[in-house]
């Protein structure tokens, strides 16, 4: 009962962690990265399709990116999604792939840039500790309902707060990775 809670609690925080991760990949830096445009939904054919199903992604350089659509007739929705996207990217077409050069950062671009990481990493941190508030409310409830002793709900408690903290530095560590990358000359 209280592994189950334990497991619980663990997997939801892997989660909002992996979240994290696929958040502060989608924050551009001064070099490329597929995962810069990888989840962005473009309208082909009258269905949202994420860009990294209609396309290949790749990073020839440290600041160009390169997409090669699979069907050439999806060419056109692609550029008007990287357009039309709040990524401030100029796509540059010969027909047959889609050029994103990548340009320097202003230092005040590479402010803002770590405020919305900050922000991301404590949204994080929020949800984890939501996770922490549920497991603990799980394993008071197998306490009220005499399934688990006093003792066995201390120690539960521990492990969840240890939990939490590991998850909790985790997630600084990824926002201070992606900080540092932005802020990189």
């Amino acid at each position: 009962m209280l592994d189950d809670v334990l497991a619980d609690a663990t997997e939801r925080m892997e989660s909002s962690l992996s979240v994290l991760q696929r958040d502060l990949g989608a924050i551009r830096t001064g070099r490329a990265s597929p995962a810069l445009v990888d989840r962005m939904m473009i309208d082909y054919y009258g269905t949202p399709t994420p860009l990294n199903q209609l396309a290949g992604i790749s990073a020839p350089e440290a600041r160009l990116l390169v997409i090669q659509p699979w069907d050439r007739g999806s060419m056109q929705a692609i550029e008007r999604s990287i357009m039309e996207s709040d990524l401030g990217l100029t796509p540059n077409s010969d027909g047959v792939v889609i050029r994103l050069e990548i340009p320097t950062l202003t230092e005040e671009r590479r402010q803002e840039l770590v405020r919305m990481v900050r922000a991301k990493v404590e949204e994080s941190k929020v949800a984890i500790r939501n996770v922490r508030r549920d497991a603990i409310d799980n394993s008071k409830e197998l306490l009220n309902e005499k399934m688990i002793s006093e003792d066995e709900e201390r120690r539960a408690e521990t492990e969840i707060q240890e939990l939490t903290d590991k998850h909790v530095e985790q997630a600084d560590e990824h926002g201070n990775v992606k900080e540092a990358e932005i802020l990189e000359f």
